[in-house]
């Protein structure tokens, strides 16, 4: 069977992979399939058993976080650091490079939803990875952080 593009793959391959192979229907499939995996950057699409389902916290924009945080189900966890004020709802507040240490004090249930937030969202982001290393799988954060909380005119407490 000859493949319209066989001459072109001839022109390409190595020398030592004969015309025979590269046009065989099977070398072709195995070839594109090579191709394309390839393309997906070894990213496995589908969660494991070994896997945590979260990698990452859902980064919300203000609105949609004040609508998060006001679920009573949610604990909002202001990770910032020095202290710079909290937003209303607050539930506590632990400083984002004390997650570990301080895991004692986080929600038992990893299932928990929690809402973070910090000044700008650099000190949530790693937060965010460090909840997720701990294994807790429902986290959202404020983007922007206060500041963008801020700018729509919402109030930040002391």
């Amino acid at each position: 069977m000859r493949v319209p593009f066989g001459d072109h793959l001839d022109a390409m391959a190595p020398h030592s992979v004969s015309r025979s192979t590269l046009r065989s229907p099977a070398s072709i499939l195995t070839v594109l399939v090579l191709a394309l995996a390839g393309c997906t950057g070894g990213e496995v699409s589908e969660p494991t058993a070994s896997m945590p389902v979260a990698t990452r916290a859902e980064l919300l924009d203000p609105a949609d976080f004040a609508a998060a945080i006001a679920d009573p189900a949610r604990v909002t966890i202001n990770v910032h650091t020095p202290d710079e004020g909290q937003l209303p709802g607050t539930d506590s507040s632990l400083p984002f490079d004390q997650i570990r240490q301080q895991a004692a004090t986080l929600p038992p249930d990893r299932t928990t939803p929690l809402a973070i937030y910090c000044r700008t969202g650099t000190m949530s982001a790693t937060a965010a990875k460090e909840l997720a290393s701990l294994g807790y799988t429902d986290v959202v954060e404020l983007q922007g952080g206060m500041l963008a909380w801020r700018n729509t005119g919402r109030t930040i407490g002391e």
